[in-house]
């Protein structure tokens, strides 16, 4: 732990310089403080390998222009920076890698920032990757938005109280994570994480509607899947979809593929889906 902060050990670069511990980069006037105009991605380094680090670091960016904005940052450069403070720890440290956009001043009308005051810092810090035991789920009373209502097409902080409310509700009730619906009923994603489910050998996911991030994690999987001769459906599931499932499993960059092992009062076993799905991910990892 950083004793000066009481963090995990963190390395944090911003201002042209990297600092130590959880270093404050935001002040009670700064606009994202307040209002919520950030973005971010997170990348992993965890067993000596940091699969799909380009990816996450040129969705930071793309998150960026999405919510106005500027990417000050090119993709090369997230990436040796990145590098630079993955060298900072342990080898044998799992870390996550988090490059962050944010606009530090208001605009005209206070509500929309000023793009042009865009800041931007990278923090790295030590993340224990959970062992896949498995999880339980249940069905939140909370809902995906839209993208006429949230920027559901960005990486960004204002969505994710919605995530964290999901969370509480099911934690008061027993359960590890919760299966959040779109507006439509259709089941969405996990509150923290792509969703799977299995039936007679073939692999479902939700297709991807703009509610979700249909995040890099999770088309990974699903290429590693069909390359290897295994079917994977996107389409529209229903919660009773899961609940009569034969596996269901998660897929996210915090934890890459995990297994749920209970839906409501329903065990489910961890099986040879799941299986497959979690050895290509490690395989592709660290080739």
């Amino acid at each position: 732990m950083s004793p000066a902060d009481g963090f995990s050990k963190t390395w944090t670069y911003f201002e042209d310089r990297w600092h130590e511990g959880n270093v404050p980069v935001m002040g009670p006037r700064t606009h994202a403080s307040w209002l919520c105009s950030m973005v971010f991605d997170g990348a992993r380094y965890f067993e000596g390998v940091t699969p799909d680090l380009d990816l996450h670091c040129a969705r930071v960016n793309e998150s960026a222009v999405k919510l106005y904005l500027k990417p000050l940052v090119s993709t090369d450069t997230w990436i040796k920076l990145a590098h630079e403070g993955i060298a900072k720890f342990d080898k044998g440290s799992a870390l996550y890698i988090r490059p962050m956009y944010w606009a530090e001043k208001e605009g005209p009308w206070v509500q929309a920032h000023d793009p042009e005051s865009t800041r931007w810092c990278l923090a790295i810090y030590e993340a224990p990757m959970r062992k896949p035991g498995g999880f339980s789920v249940t069905l939140s009373p909370f809902r995906r938005p839209t993208i006429e209502t949230m920027p559901v097409d960005a990486k960004a902080g204002c969505l994710y109280p919605n995530n964290a409310r999901a969370l509480f509700d099911v934690h008061a009730r027993g359960f590890d994570n919760a299966i959040v619906l779109d507006m439509l009923g259709n089941v969405a994603e996990l509150a923290t994480s792509n969703i799977f489910m299995a039936r007679d050998g073939v692999v479902y996911t939700p297709i991807a509607n703009g509610t979700f991030l249909a995040g890099i994690t999770r088309q990974r999987v699903i290429g590693l899947l069909r390359a290897n001769g295994v079917t994977v459906v996107e389409k529209t599931l229903k919660y009773s979809d899961f609940e009569s499932a034969d596996e269901i499993f998660s897929t996210g960059n915090y934890s890459k593929v995990a297994p749920v092992t209970r839906i409501d009062v329903r065990s489910i076993p961890i099986g040879p889906c799941y299986t497959k799905a979690r050895e290509l991910y490690w395989a592709f990892a660290h080739a």
